[in-house]
Formats: C-alpha cells, structure tokens, sequence
C-alpha cells in the first residue's frame, strides 16, 4: 500500500494535481471502479473550493469576521428589490453593479460592506476590503517608488472593491487623482461598495477637484444601489459609556 500511495503521489504531480488526491485515493469508496474516480474527482474539486474560499478570506483584508444574524436591519432603508440577503447573495454584482452606503458614523456600513465581502468570498468571488484613506496614500507612494503598475494588478484581481470611511479626512491630491483614474478604468468591470458621511455636495472637500468629483460621483451612480443609514450611532449607544453619563443631563 506505501508503494502504491507513492505511485499515486507521483502521477499527481506529473499531471499537476494536489497531493490531496493521492491522500483520498487510499480511502475513497466506491461500489465501481467509474463511481470511486467520480468520487475521487469529486473530492478533489471540494477540497479545492475550499482552499480557494480560504484563500479568499485571508487576503480580502477584512479587519474583522462577522456572520450575518450579528446584523441588525431595522434602521437601514433599502432600495426597492434590495434585501439584506440579495445583497449577501451577490445580486448587485451579477447585474454590474455598485453599493453606495450612506449615513453617520457608527451606523452599520462598514460591518454590512464586510458582511457582503465575506459572502462573495464564500461564493468563490474575489473581493477586497480597504480604508480610502490608506488605499490613497498607497497609490502616492506607489507612484514615487515606480510601482503603481503592480498594485493596479493587485487590486485588479478582486471584483469586489470595497471602499471604507470614504470622506473622514481630506486626502492627499495626488492619491485621490490616482484613486480615481483607477476606479474609472475599472467601470463597469468590477464592482465598487463605497461607504460614505458625506452627501454628494461635500465630496469635492476632501478631494478638491470639481470636475474629478462630479465624474467620479458619476461613475459610481451609473449603476448603483444606494442603502441608506439614518439611525443613530450604535457604537455609542451600546457603549458602556452611557451607563455612567445621568439621564437628561448631557451636554450641548
């Protein structure tokens, strides 16, 4: 049985297929020798989509794991047709489109962005979670050190790009410039999740250009889903903060 497993093992890799194989060859079942390989093979592709996922999620960059009954959906207004599960279902990407999510800080947006990037990932689509900020300043020190080519390819191996805390700080010029160049070549090819506090009329503060903003809002509407969150911030409520501030005594 050694020999035969090492056999096995060496045929796996001559016709570059995982060593995985040769481990269910020694234990697959079968009632005939045409169902064991479809078992076999069957195996096999399991094991793959499973790495794959794995894969998925440990470069999506999430910075932390959330699973959907942690959600609460009563304070958020969908658009007509959109659900929470249509969007973990990946509704809005199949039909190319993008997610603009609305509202105060503390509101859900980043765990919901978070949420929809977990459940493409699962789905076996590659997607990638960023603070806007961060991502700007990388596409600055890209272009000073001469390797913005390689991460526009890194960035374009997700189909997902999901943009967090879009408007916070005001950002650096040639970032935002770049920023934008890159989600215009993307158009209609991949779909962006933005999260925002800002309404339309105050982009142009934190990226300074009227006409880079009026485009850039453009693109991004074209083909979009807005989710919008007016409820309060549920980071603060659920502080432990509030437990020591009296009631009806707060501040201005």
């Amino acid at each position: 049985m050694p020999e035969l497993k090492e056999s096995i093992s060496l045929y796996c890799k001559k016709l570059k297929l995982s060593s995985n194989l040769a481990e269910h060859a020694m234990t697959q079942e079968g009632d005939t020798n045409q169902q064991y390989l479809c078992n076999l093979l069957e195996s096999e592709v399991k094991y793959r989509q499973e790495r794959r996922i794995t894969k998925l999620l440990n470069t999506a960059g999430f910075p932390k794991i959330y699973t959907p009954d942690q959600f609460q959906t009563d304070e958020i207004d969908f658009p007509p047709g959109v659900t929470l599960q249509a969007l973990l279902d990946q509704d809005y990407y199949h039909a190319g489109k993008n997610v603009l999510m609305y509202g105060g800080t503390g509101t859900g947006k980043t765990m919901l962005s978070i949420l929809i990037g977990i459940a493409a990932c699962n789905l076996g689509i590659p997607a990638s979670f960023h603070r806007t900020a961060g991502l700007i300043n990388a596409f600055s020190e890209s272009k000073a050190k001469g390797t913005l080519t390689a991460l526009k390819k890194k960035l374009s191996k997700s189909e997902i790009l999901i943009l967090d805390e879009f408007g916070y700080v005001p950002y650096d010029r040639t970032g935002a410039q770049l920023l934008f160049d890159f989600l215009s070549e993307i158009h209609e090819r991949k779909s962006v999740i933005l999260n925002t506090n800002l309404e339309f009329s105050q982009w142009v503060n934190v990226l300074y250009d009227q006409r880079m903003t009026t485009a850039l809002i453009g693109r991004l509407t074209h083909h979009v889903e807005l989710v919008l969150f007016p409820g309060g911030n549920h980071r603060l409520q659920e502080s432990s903060i509030n437990s020591i501030i009296p009631s009806g005594k707060g501040g201005n």
